[in-house]
């Protein structure tokens, strides 16, 4: 690919680029990344493009400075068409790739794509949607059927991915009373609540939910202490969050599960506990990585 400082030629279409993120960029970027959303997932806010160019959210912890860019595929009349966000630690030699959309085109994708790979080039390792968690930014991994064609032209590029989980979704509506049993705090971060669990003013189980905009609602975790388990109170605690979301006005909650995030903890327990609440499975989540001698293969065919 020609590649002149930032901006770089797309193959396959004539005046088509990919080029920084520019204000004017914000609308069209919004609407690719909501022509993507999942059931349950807020549509997108002016703030998240804005939150791409400093960064991944999930990523803040990490001690390295990180160097985020975001760039979008233009057209021939340099209207936004595709956009991929990703960041490159230099301490670590690592990088990453956090947002990816362009309505599942696959020369769109394969460009986007391979103009980070290119960026990432000092690189030895790149990550692909591996950094984030669910909420209002995205569902925590690539939604492996809803975006087959975004899986392949990773696969394509080198990437080699692998299932870390499961989204799924409850509609909320009118319910039968429920028990309080755990005391309710603010949480900063998630905005939301922390229900928690005492015994003997000791925190035995807990779950943090958030409500977000379009009256949607996620559940980040949900734990117990290891000699609390098995009986019964993660479940009380999941039904009293229920009541409080639908309480809020929430109509649609969403959870991932079967992963390494806290909501899943160590056993089998968490996909159970969240069938038996009434959660339907919508997609597979995967994230993928990339060595440096990856070797690509030519971009897919169009589906």
């Amino acid at each position: 690919m020609r590649k002149d400082g930032d901006i770089t030629a797309a193959p396959g279409r004539r005046g088509w680029r990919v080029r920084p993120y520019q204000a004017g960029d914000e609308s069209a970027v919004r609407e690719l990344i909501d022509a993507d959303r999942l059931p349950g997932q807020p549509r997108c806010t002016p703030e998240l493009p804005n939150s791409a160019l400093r960064g991944c959210p999930s990523a803040a912890g990490w001690q390295a400075p990180a160097r985020a860019r975001l760039s979008v595929l233009a057209d021939a009349d340099d209207q936004a068409r595709g956009a991929i966000a990703f960041l490159s630690w230099q301490d670590l030699r690592s990088g990453l790739i956090h947002l990816l959309h362009a309505h599942e085109d696959v020369q769109a994708l394969y460009g986007l794509v391979a103009h980070a790979l290119t960026a990432l080039g000092e690189c030895p390792r790149i990550e692909a949607f591996t950094a984030a968690s669910p909420g209002t930014l995205g569902p925590g991994g690539l939604p492996r059927a809803h975006r087959a064609t975004t899986h392949d032209v990773l696969v394509g590029l080198g990437f080699t991915g692998r299932l870390r989980g499961h989204y799924l979704l409850r509609r909320l509506g009118p319910g039968h009373p429920t028990k309080l049993v755990a005391d309710v705090y603010p949480c900063e971060y998630p905005p939301g609540h922390r229900l928690v669990l005492h015994k003997a003013a000791e925190p035995i189980a807990e779950i943090v939910v958030s409500t977000a905009r379009d009256r949607t609602a996620t559940v980040y975790w949900i734990e117990t202490a290891p000699e609390y388990r098995h009986r019964g109170l993660a479940g009380k605690l999941l039904d009293q969050a229920m009541a409080l979301l639908t309480e809020e006005g929430a109509t649609h909650v969403v959870a991932a599960v079967g992963t390494t995030w806290r909501a899943t903890g160590t056993t089998g327990t968490a996909p159970r506990l969240f069938h038996e609440a009434g959660f339907e499975v919508v997609d597979q989540l995967w994230e993928y990585d990339r060595w440096g001698d990856a070797a690509p293969r030519p971009p897919p065919r169009s589906r």
